[in-house]
């Protein structure tokens, strides 16, 4: 990545301080005895910025809009580790569960926006941001969605049936189709039925809003990537007063047809991780999520 760092030499001190948190060693403290820029590539996480006790530093590819939130105000000063609410941050992960009923409210496009730059605030692999965010914004442009997906898995289950070609693909090492008739048909055909005769939408839940997460090319984790931005969505919608739900059904579909990704207009080149459909739940629950006992491996 092209370096993009501007130091002030009135203000810096040559603490190294900037020189010890760089991942890429960009920086070194030059024979004046301030920091220079002596390595030939960066990441730009902005590390040196964010520790100068001077304000010496600048990331000048760095934008200050990716914390400009239109809903609420945000502080920008940073929290030492270990200087936060540890139970407040568990309860609000375990209170967080999938909502599978929601009002008619609409959410408000600020709203949708606000929790993409929530979102990018994630980790990202050789900071890399990779990621891409496509925002369906009504209930209209959601149910189009779900309907260009529910085409797709009839034509998925229209070839289920063929059991000549699913279990010619499978002698051919190819047994997805066959494994997919095994799984998933008899529920997708219900629930296709269900959604032709009856207008229930079992994919989306009635959702008014929606968010695709996906990536460009380059990435070195993009998968990864686009998870952690997802938690960070679904975290700060509970916090929001909205009600998430992740599709899975829906990722495969996008990934699998060109007029999903059409419709989206997602470039053939990107892929899709998660999608998110969210909006303001119709539903109240008296305890937070339990889960399985799961017992860690330590390796001494």
């Amino acid at each position: 990545m092209d370096i993009h760092i501007t130091i002030d030499p009135e203000r810096c001190t040559g603490c190294g301080l900037c020189v010890t948190v760089c991942p890429k060693e960009t920086l070194s403290i030059g024979k004046n005895g301030i920091a220079v820029v002596s390595g030939a590539e960066t990441i730009a996480c902005g590390h040196c910025e964010a520790v100068c006790p001077t304000g010496a530093l600048q990331v000048d590819n760095l934008s200050d809009n990716s914390a400009a939130f239109a809903t609420f105000q945000a502080g920008n000063i940073w929290i030492p580790h270990g200087d936060y609410d540890t139970a407040g941050l568990v309860q609000l992960m375990r209170s967080r569960r999938s909502c599978r009923n929601y009002t008619d409210q609409p959410v408000d496009r600020n709203v949708l926006e606000d929790l993409v730059k929530i979102g990018i605030s994630a980790p990202s692999g050789s900071n890399s941001q990779k990621w891409t965010f496509t925002l369906l914004p009504t209930v209209q442009a959601v149910q189009k969605l779900g309907s260009v997906i529910a085409d797709f898995f009839a034509g998925m289950n229209r070839m289920a049936e063929n059991w000549i070609l699913r279990k010619g693909l499978k002698l051919m090492g190819k047994g997805e189709l066959d494994t997919y008739y095994e799984n998933y048909y008899p529920t997708v055909a219900e629930k296709l039925h269900q959604w032709e005769t009856e207008q229930k939408d079992f994919l989306f839940w009635g959702a008014p809003a929606a968010v695709v997460i996906g990536s460009e090319p380059g990435g070195s984790c993009p998968t990864e990537d686009a998870l952690l931005a997802s938690q960070n969505i679904l975290l700060a919608a509970h916090a929001m007063g909205l009600g998430t739900c992740l599709i899975g059904y829906a990722v495969e579909a996008i990934k699998r047809d060109k007029k999903a990704k059409g419709y989206l207009q997602i470039p053939f080149e990107n892929d899709v991780h998660a999608v998110i459909v969210l909006g303001y739940p119709d539903e109240k629950y008296a305890l937070p999520a339990r889960r399985k006992k799961i017992v860690p491996v330590f390796i001494e």
